[in-house]
């Protein structure tokens, strides 16, 4: 399995930056999907799932200002960030999920995650 985080980089606030991860070594379309991001000193938390059909769920910290999606064709997910601000700086990074307890589980072992950096 693998999953590759990029799209990441330096942005200012207000800014967009758009994420991909292509992934492989699974049946993509047969899975949700979620984006994750860690900042420095913190835990790890949830950002976005998509379900393997159309399903949407977002933290509350970016709900309106991200946006996540997939190409089945591509075994591809990605995360739309727009409006960024200086607290969306962090390690970002994709992930099979399944629903649980009313949040996601992860599966698998972490991939390459991509940093993006947000100034004021």
């Amino acid at each position: 399995v693998q999953l590759q985080a990029s799209g990441g980089g330096l942005a200012q606030a207000g800014d967009s930056l758009r994420l991909s991860c292509p992934v492989s070594g699974f049946d993509f379309s047969n899975y949700h999907m979620g984006w994750f991001r860690q900042a420095p000193g913190k835990e790890r938390e949830f950002v976005a799932a998509i379900g393997s059909g159309s399903y949407t769920n977002y933290a509350d910290s970016v709900k309106g200002r991200f946006t996540i999606s997939r190409d089945n064709a591509k075994n591809t997910v990605y995360l739309q960030m727009n409006s960024l601000k200086p607290e969306d700086t962090a390690v970002y990074y994709c992930m099979k999920v399944v629903p649980f307890a009313g949040s996601w589980r992860t599966l698998g072992s972490w991939g390459q995650g991509t940093q993006v950096t947000v100034s004021s």
